[in-house]
């Protein structure tokens, strides 16, 4: 059964889950990253390529025709089929339509109040259909 692993109080989401891909690419895992849209989807895309010098985050648009050899793979659509199955993270403010066929998924839900009333939203929806959730409050400091 799917792992969800909730992050929330997030000061900054785009680069929250870059450090989280980081951290599961250097455990080899593979990673599907859904945004919010297309605009989001964008900024996320630049900042994989940004933001460490010492870390090579390999990715493309989970369409792409290298989908299935790359480690990471972006989309903004919550419908999209992925050849990867490992890690998913959530950065809109719905349920993605596949998570059940991830091993784990992350919702990472910022301190505004408009996304933390989806993220509880989510969390419900998650707890009412017996899946396993772990909640983190990241640290502002």
């Amino acid at each position: 059964m799917t792992r969800i692993d909730f992050h929330s109080n997030v000061p900054d989401k785009l680069a929250y889950a870059c450090r989280l891909t980081r951290k599961a690419r250097n455990a080899d895992f593979r990673i599907v990253i859904l945004a919010q849209d297309r605009s989001q989807l964008a900024r996320l895309d630049a900042l994989l390529w940004t933001f460490s010098e010492q870390d090579f985050l390999p990715h493309v648009m989970a369409n792409d025709a290298l989908a299935a050899q790359t480690p990471i793979l972006l989309t903004a659509d919550p419908g999209m089929e992925s050849p990867h199955h490992q890690i998913l993270i959530n950065l809109s403010d719905t349920p993605p339509a596949h998570f059940a066929r991830f091993e784990r998924v992350f919702e990472i839900v910022s301190s505004d109040e408009t996304d933390k009333s989806a993220g509880r939203e989510r969390y419900s929806y998650y707890k009412q259909r017996g899946y396993p959730l772990t909640h983190f409050v990241a640290d502002n400091a």
